[in-house]
């Protein structure tokens, strides 16, 4: 080998040496970038964030510098599951498990302390928990250290839309996380719920009228409901009353031709002929005796018979009378049959030339100025209706109401139906209550100032609640209430919902029909 090969030899060996050197030089340093740089770089809250922040995320790489997070922070819960299926908020080495578990009592909260993924005991751990709902005031919610867990004193009353913000101290951190569930929320903006038809009232308190309602019928006041019979047999010579037609007490309403009315008539006629000459007699033996020309056997007898003359005028008179026969103005066995008061001709059962007897119902006359509310009351609703108690009458046909005070309670019970009878009286100028009208009557036994009240169409019945759809932003909330005391349009609310609420009224059911299509579905 010549001295230019071991040159060219050498000269190998020092570039291979060389590059060799540089790839290991490069390979360390990317290393170094990947393996120690990272955490200094990609996740420095521990220097870079203080100690009062709230963190909620379950993935410590998820969070960016302190320029980007306020100290003050929530963060909300993720998708983060942990060892027992809870939401897992965690922030850095430091982590919580929340669960809501179904209990007899309902759902409780129950939170899991964690640290670098495994658990510790809660009593190494401060924990507070405040539960914020919308449109309420925010409250603390009692936790119990348990071997493993916290949990709640009492169960988190459904619905379960809320945001639960926790502060814990561990090592001598504070941190703090929120925890959020929105069951039973529906989603619709305000153009959707302008399309709807749904409109929004606010809670608050009113009057309430409390009693009773009942259905009831529209019917004649039988105090004012005659039915004429003609008393008389005869043969109907006119009729000049229709139905329907106002009449007045003592207008003719038909003429009939009748022999008893005659013969009544030609009996009244003899009998005042008897009257008269009977009167005469008397004057005259009265004269003869006071002038002791005739014997005062002659004048007693004269007395007599003028006694009984005036007594036989008397009783045909009274005969008249009795039949509604007055003063014949044409033939003596013309009969006129005429109205006992002012009213309406509501019955009409006779026609020209038809033969009626005595006994027969020929006209029905009613004064509809007043008409019965007449209702069916069982037994069990006794001590509320009775009467002197206040009433309001509601047409199930039209809107149109009136009031009034019941008059009457049956004191029997029919052996049928078990119930009585009773009535109310309602004033009638207009005629819009007509009888046979279908009615609600509200009987009003009491009124009463309550604190919290809302429309009753607004309340919808699902899975045996009463539910009230509360305005929240962005939608509404499935609110569970207890009713109290209603009159029919506005009904208490015991519990649930407070003053100045705003809620959906009208088209409520609407909410309703968005909340079955799952929209809002229930899950713990």
């Amino acid at each position: 080998m010549d001295k230019k090969q071991k040159i060219a030899i050498a000269a190998i060996v020092i570039v291979t040496a060389l590059l060799s050197g540089l790839v290991l030089t490069t390979g360390g340093k990317d290393s170094a970038g990947e393996g120690a740089g990272e955490p200094a770089q990609g996740h420095q809250e521990e220097k870079a964030h203080k100690d009062g922040e709230h963190h909620g995320a379950a993935e410590a790489s998820d969070h960016k510098d302190k320029d980007e997070h306020g100290d003050d922070e929530h963060h909300k819960t993720t998708s983060a599951k942990g060892p027992h299926g809870g939401a897992l908020l965690a922030e850095g080495a430091n982590a919580i498990e929340v669960v809501l578990a179904e209990d007899s009592d309902g759902a409780r909260l129950v939170v899991y302390p964690l640290e670098n993924g495994k658990p510790v005991l809660p009593q190494s751990v401060q924990l507070t928990a405040v539960l914020a709902r919308p449109l309420q005031e925010k409250e603390k919610i009692p936790l119990e250290v348990t071997k493993d867990a916290f949990r709640s004193a009492a169960s988190i009353e459904e619905p379960h839309l809320f945001d639960i913000n926790f502060e814990v101290v561990a090592n001598g951190r504070k941190l703090a996380f929120t925890f959020s569930k929105e069951e039973g929320k529906v989603e619709l903006t305000a153009d959707q719920i302008a399309a709807a038809g749904i409109k929004i009232k606010t809670a608050a308190g009113v009057r309430l009228n409390s009693g009773l309602q009942l259905p009831g019928e529209i019917r004649f006041n039988e105090d004012r409901t005659a039915h004429v019979v003609p008393q008389v047999a005869g043969v109907v010579d006119s009729v000049s009353a229709n139905l329907g037609q106002m009449v007045k007490k003592g207008q003719v309403l038909a003429v009939i031709s009748s022999s008893a009315i005659s013969e009544l008539r030609s009996e009244q006629l003899n009998a005042q002929q008897r009257l008269a000459l009977a009167r005469s007699t008397y004057v005259r033996e009265k004269t003869l005796w006071e002038e002791k020309i005739s014997a005062e056997q002659d004048y007693l007898q004269a007395q007599q018979a003028l006694h009984e003359a005036e007594i036989a005028a008397r009783n045909t008179q009274q005969k008249l009378r009795a039949v509604g026969a007055g003063v014949s103005t044409g033939g003596l066995n013309r009969y006129e049959v005429r109205a006992p008061f002012d009213g309406v001709v509501v019955e009409k059962h006779l026609s020209l030339g038809e033969s009626v007897k005595e006994d027969a119902n020929i006209f029905m006359v009613s004064d509809l100025s007043t008409v019965w509310a007449e209702i069916i009351v069982t037994p069990k609703d006794m001590n509320t209706v009775k009467v002197g108690e206040k009433a309001i009458v509601k047409a199930t046909a039209f809107e149109s109401s009136a009031t009034g005070k019941i008059s009457y309670v049956g004191s029997l019970l029919g052996e049928q139906t078990r119930s009585a009878k009773a009535h109310v009286v309602l004033q009638n100028p207009s005629n819009a209550w007509r009888p046979g009208l279908f009615v609600n009557v509200e009987v009003i036994s009491d009124q009463t100032e309550v604190p919290v009240a809302i429309s009753a169409e607004a309340v919808q019945s699902i899975d045996g609640k009463n539910i009230v759809f509360v305005r929240i932003p962005g939608g509404f909330m499935a609110q569970e209430v207890a009713l109290g005391r209603t009159d029919g349009k506005q009904v208490e609310i015991k519990e649930g919902m407070k003053a100045g609420m705003p809620y959906a009224a009208d088209g409520s059911f609407a909410i309703k029909a968005e909340l079955g299509k799952g929209s809002a579905e229930h899950a713990h």
